[in-house]
C-alpha cells in the first residue's frame, strides 16, 4: 500500500484493502481466543489452589463468553467458497396454498430478520408484496456484512411448515411451503453478460410499507431476462434509476447463479453423482403440532425448541450444514 502508484487503480487498490482488513480480522480474532484462553487456564489454576467465590463467578461468565466466541470463530472458519464473505440477497417465495403459505413467508422473513440483527449485519428491504389477507406474497431483502451469504446459503431451498392454522375456524392441521433463495450480492468485479435486447423493464408503483411515497410515483422497477425468464425487482428507493440499479445488480446475481448451478450439475453427471439443486429439494422442516420438532433434512440436526428457531436461532444449522457440506467434499 505504500508503493507509489497504489492508488493508480482504485478498484483494485480497494479489493486489496478489503482483503487485509479480512485478513487482519481474521488474526486479532484468533489472538483475541488465545489471550482469553491463557486467562482462564490461570484462573483455573488459582481457583484450584485457593477456591474464591467471586473469581467462581468470574470464571464461569469469562467460560461462557469465550465459549461462544470460539463456536462463532470455528463457525467462520467453515466459510471457505469463492463467495462467502459477500452480502446476501435473499428472497422468499410463499408455495400454493393462499393466506396460509403466505403467513409463513412472513414467519420466515421475522426469522431471518432477527438471526441479521443478532450478528449485527444490516436488513434492507429491496421488494415486499403483501398478501391479500395476512403475510407475503414474495419479499426480498439485502443483507449485508461479512459473511451474510456465506452463512445464509444454507437457507437456499424449500422449508415446510406444520402447525394448526390460525386461519382455519374448524382448528384444522395445515401443511404449507416456501421457497426462499440465497445468492451473492456481486460487485463490477464479477462479469455477467446481459444482453440489453433480452431484458423487459416495468415500472410499477411501490406496493410495500413506505409511508407517504408509496402508490403515489411508479418509482418499482421489475426487470426480466426473457431467455431465462428471471425476474428481479427493487422498489427500495425513491428514485427509479436506483431501483433499476438495485434490480440488475440482483438479476446479474441470479444469472451468475443460474450459471454455477449449471456447472454443478455437469460436474455431478460426469461423475456420476445424484445432485439435487435449487428449488425443488425440501431443506428443512418446522412441525410445531402434534409436537414440536424443527428438522434439517440434509445434516439431520434437529431440535424441539421451535420458537427460538423462529425468534432467530439458526446458527446451530448453519453450523451443522457447513460440517455436512464439508464432509461431502471431503468423505473420508
Amino acid at each position: 500500500m505504500a508503493q507509489p502508484g497504489f492508488w493508480d487503480d482504485n478498484e483494485k487498490a480497494q479489493q486489496l484493502i478489503n482483503d487485509n482488513n479480512d485478513l487482519k480480522e481474521k488474526r486479532d480474532t484468533y489472538v483475541a481466543l488465545r489471550d482469553q484462553l491463557a486467562d482462564l487456564e490461570t484462573n483455573l489454576e488459582l481457583l484450584e489452589l485457593e477456591p474464591d467465590p467471586d473469581l467462581e463467578q468470574e470464571f464461569a461468565a469469562s467460560f461462557a463468553k469465550t465459549t461462544e466466541a470460539l463456536q462463532q470463530y470455528r463457525l467462520s472458519q467453515l466459510l471457505s467458497e469463492k463467495y462467502d464473505g459477500k452480502n446476501a440477497i435473499l428472497e422468499i417465495h410463499p408455495g400454493a396454498g393462499g393466506t396460509e403459505a403466505q403467513d409463513w413467508g412472513e414467519m420466515l422473513l421475522r426469522m431471518y430478520v432477527r438471526w441479521a440483527e443478532q450478528h449485527g449485519l444490516t436488513v434492507e428491504t429491496a421488494n415486499y408484496e403483501p398478501g391479500e389477507v395476512a403475510g407475503v406474497k414474495s419479499v426480498t431483502l439485502l443483507i449485508k456484512g461479512r459473511n451474510a451469504f456465506g452463512y445464509l446459503r444454507s437457507e437456499k431451498g424449500v422449508h415446510r411448515l406444520v402447525r394448526i392454522s390460525p386461519f382455519d375456524s374448524a382448528g384444522r392441521r395445515h401443511t404449507s411451503f416456501a421457497s426462499v433463495d440465497v445468492m451473492p450480492e456481486l460487485d463490477d468485479s464479477v462479469e455477467v453478460d446481459i444482453n440489453p435486447a433480452d431484458l423487459r423493464v416495468d415500472t410499477f408503483r411501490s406496493s410495500g410499507a413506505g409511508g407517504q411515497h408509496i402508490n403515489k410515483t411508479e418509482s418499482a422497477v421489475r426487470i426480466t431476462h426473457l431467455p431465462t425468464g428471471l425476474v428481479a425487482s427493487s422498489q427500495a428507493e425513491r428514485s427509479q434509476l436506483l431501483n433499476r440499479q438495485t434490480a440488475m445488480n440482483m438479476l446479474k446475481s441470479k444469472l451468475y447463479e443460474l450459471e454455477e448451478e449449471k456447472k454443478a450439475k455437469e460436474r455431478a453427471e460426469i461423475e456420476g453423482e445424484q445432485l439435487e439443486i435449487g428449488w425443488g429439494s425440501q431443506i428443512r422442516s418446522y412441525v410445531f403440532h402434534p409436537y414440536t420438532l424443527v428438522k434439517d433434512n440434509r445434516s439431520g440436526y434437529e431440535t424441539h425448541n421451535g420458537q427460538a428457531v423462529m425468534d432467530g436461532e439458526l446458527d446451530p444449522f448453519i453450523n451443522a450444514y457447513l460440517q455436512w457440506k464439508l464432509s461431502q467434499q471431503n468423505p473420508q
